[in-house]
């Protein structure tokens, strides 16, 4: 009997009361308008201490197959001398949508934006990309005080990709913290979100961006084409050279030896005519070679349809002060909240605890 009215009277003392909890929180209404008050100081402070960036989107679809009409024409010409180029099928390209954003993060792909030049609007001198975020990109008045950024060099070295300098890799990350690259794949879209703290310097740098990323998709997938039509146009060259001292020493020896009926001097002239047709074999199946390989670089060149252009963004991005300003008032209201019913022994039955 006694175990039992224990338990009831644990029970009832566990029991949340909420009366007590409310009359707790008015009791101690001076902390909140104080704890509140400094919160919405520290939100307005912090609010206003973040720069202001600005987004711009672009969209691409990229196509497939968009070389086939170049390649049916090459194709076309290249039956001519007997040689089949294939179908076209693009099924063993080099690399896929689904890796460009990996590509970009390279540091390849980040440090090939550091030239790209931009401007604000007002200003009638471009800068390069890579001058504006070491000298015009303004930070928090924090990472100064505290010493968070890297210290800038005196001297600015060439970039090599292989060795980077603490102040070129600082800001090839922070230039690909501005640049992103998704891939939706169910639809296949590509979408480029660039950020900037100026409206203008974002849409000229998402549009240079995407020619950007353009080319560098464009030569990476057509690198073994190139290289292998490199080498064809090089045969051929010295193909055609070959064909044409041929073709000389036949002339000269057919206009030396026009009344001359000695069977070694036809028998000669037979030899440099095989030759010469030896010759102008070799150089029409090189230009054959070089026709194919042409047709090669076309069908690995990849082709993108812009569905959403840059354009200058009309207000920031962030930092987004009202949710700054709720989220700290939030927390300053829950922690004053747990002090309170923690010092009015509150906040054990308010969590079930005994």
């Amino acid at each position: 009997m006694e175990d039992h009215q224990k338990k009831i009277t644990q029970k009832s003392d566990s029991s949340i009361d909420f009366g007590a909890i409310w009359a707790a929180i008015k009791k101690y209404k001076k902390l909140y308008y104080k704890t509140l008050g400094i919160a919405l100081v520290l939100a307005l402070i912090i609010g206003f201490s973040l720069p202001k960036t600005y987004k711009c989107k672009i969209l691409l679809a990229p196509e497939t197959g968009g070389g086939s009409s170049s390649l049916s024409g090459l194709a076309s010409l290249a039956s001519s001398f007997g040689v089949n180029l294939g179908s076209g099928s693009q099924g063993g390209d080099a690399i896929k949508p689904d890796v460009y954003p990996d590509l970009m993060r390279s540091v390849d792909f980040k440090t090939s934006l550091f030239p790209i030049k931009v401007k604000k609007k007002e200003d009638k001198k471009t800068m390069t990309y890579y001058d504006y975020l070491k000298y015009e990109w303004r930070v928090p008045w924090w990472e100064d005080c505290f010493g968070l950024r890297a210290p800038k060099p005196k001297k600015d070295t060439l970039v090599n990709t292989f060795e980077l300098t603490g102040e070129q890799a600082r800001i090839a990350d922070l230039a690909i913290e501005n640049v992103q690259c998704k891939i939706d794949k169910k639809t296949g879209l590509i979408t480029i979100e660039v950020k900037a703290q100026d409206a203008y310097v974002a849409a000229l740098l998402a549009d240079s961006v995407r020619n950007r990323l353009q080319d560098f998709i464009t030569n990476y997938r057509t690198k073994k084409a190139r290289y292998d039509l490199d080498y064809a146009l090089k045969l051929n060259k010295q193909a055609k050279k070959d064909y044409e001292r041929a073709r000389l020493l036949y002339s000269e020896y057919v206009d030396a030896n026009q009344e001359i009926y000695l069977l070694s001097a036809m028998q000669k002239q037979n030899d440099l005519e095989n030759e010469m047709q030896l010759q102008y074999n070799n150089y029409t199946a090189t230009s054959a070679q070089v026709l194919a390989a042409q047709a090669k670089v076309q069908e690995t060149t990849p082709s993108f349809a812009t569905i959403q252009s840059a354009t200058v963004p009309l207000g920031p991005s962030s930092p987004k002060r009202d949710v700054i300003v709720v989220v700290c008032l939030f927390l300053a209201a829950l922690g004053t909240t747990i002090y309170v019913l923690s010092k009015e022994k509150q906040l054990k039955p308010l969590l079930g605890l005994a």
